[in-house]
């Protein structure tokens, strides 16, 4: 799915137009979507950073963050549609996806936001995107468990790199001028669970005036009069999962301004211009706003997945914990 009529395509806005598509209903042209990332998945279990056409647009880099995410987009699907078939036929894809992913992982515990054209790492980390890998590590291991072959090694990658995101903050941005200013990179560790619950709202409320304009919207980046739907969409989600559902409700009220009367919504607003910029209405813009108001909502099964961790247990640990106890009581 590109980003608008005659546009590229990347993985993870791909895989974000599909999650929007399972929430509306729309099964089998999710479930198209996927298949066609299978389908188009290299040997190494990556994916080129863009396609167009159903073509290799860029063949310079292939993005961890972006060739992690199937993961949250399969998972997300089982749990609105229940369709362990379409897991199970997902499963060898994800499994390639997430080798060459957790393979990206330094001994530091951060995870290189890249290769280049050849394979060669390259080697340095961005917070936003290790955030995102981290949702989708839980995302895998659920589905690893689900199927009955839990992959232990993607929990212990998934620790590592919350410890790094957490107490190694040098190990990120280390190659190029820091990305902080950009508000993915305040609230995605909020959003995919990196920060936990207990300290999310303060996290949030530190920055909260520099990307945040009343009645508009949530800034792209802290320095531009800039406000754009799908940054206020994950916002939205990112103050569920801390708890604030009132702000989450109003920063989302905001965004239906920017609506056109078919539906599609505009990547943002640029407010000291007073002008929609891009011109672009974007599906994984219309995505984000199907997923804020899944979350919102609770209208499906999933309404939960960035909002809350839900690591599902080890069946073969909770199975050993038994026979141990079992074994007590017999002696």
């Amino acid at each position: 799915m590109p980003w608008f009529d005659g546009g590229h395509a990347d993985p993870w806005d791909h895989v974000e137009s599909a999650m929007g598509l399972s929430i509306g209903g729309e099964y089998p042209a999710a479930e198209r979507a996927y298949y066609w990332l299978r389908d188009s998945q290299l040997p190494d279990g990556s994916w080129w950073a863009a396609y167009r056409a159903g073509e290799v647009d860029n063949r310079e880099r292939r993005e961890t963050n972006f060739v992690a995410y199937i993961a949250t987009g399969v998972w997300h699907h089982y749990l609105i549609s229940g369709n362990r078939a379409f897991l199970k036929s997902m499963w060898p894809c994800v499994q390639r996806a997430m080798e060459f992913v957790v393979g990206q992982q330094s001994a530091h515990g951060e995870i290189n936001w890249a290769v280049d054209a050849d394979g060669k790492p390259m080697v340095d980390a961005l917070v936003t995107g290790c955030a995102s890998i981290y949702k989708s590590l839980e995302c895998a291991w659920n589905i690893s468990v689900t199927l009955g072959e839990p992959r232990k090694d993607w929990c212990k990658a998934r620790h590592k790199l919350g410890e790094a995101m957490r107490h190694k903050p040098e190990r990120f941005d280390r190659t190029w001028e820091s990305k902080a200013r950009y508000s993915m990179d305040w609230f995605y560790p909020v959003l995919t669970g990196v920060i936990p619950t207990a300290k999310a709202s303060a996290h949030l409320q530190k920055r909260w005036g520099e990307f945040v304009e009343a009645g508009m919207g949530c800034r792209c980046v802290s320095d531009e009069p800039w406000v754009t739907v799908a940054e206020s969409c994950e916002l939205t989600m990112a103050l569920l999962a801390a708890g604030d559902h009132a702000r989450a409700v109003t920063v989302y009220s905001w965004l239906h301004q920017w609506r056109e009367s078919n539906g599609e919504y505009w990547t943002g607003y640029q407010f000291v211009e007073d002008l929609l910029w891009p011109d672009e209405r974007p599906t994984w813009t219309a995505a984000a706003i199907l997923l804020a108001a899944d979350a919102l909502t609770e209208y499906t099964p999933a309404h939960h997945l960035f909002k809350e961790v839900r690591l599902l247990p080890d069946p073969w640990e909770a199975e050993s914990r038994e026979t141990e106890a079992s074994e007590r009581y017999r002696g």
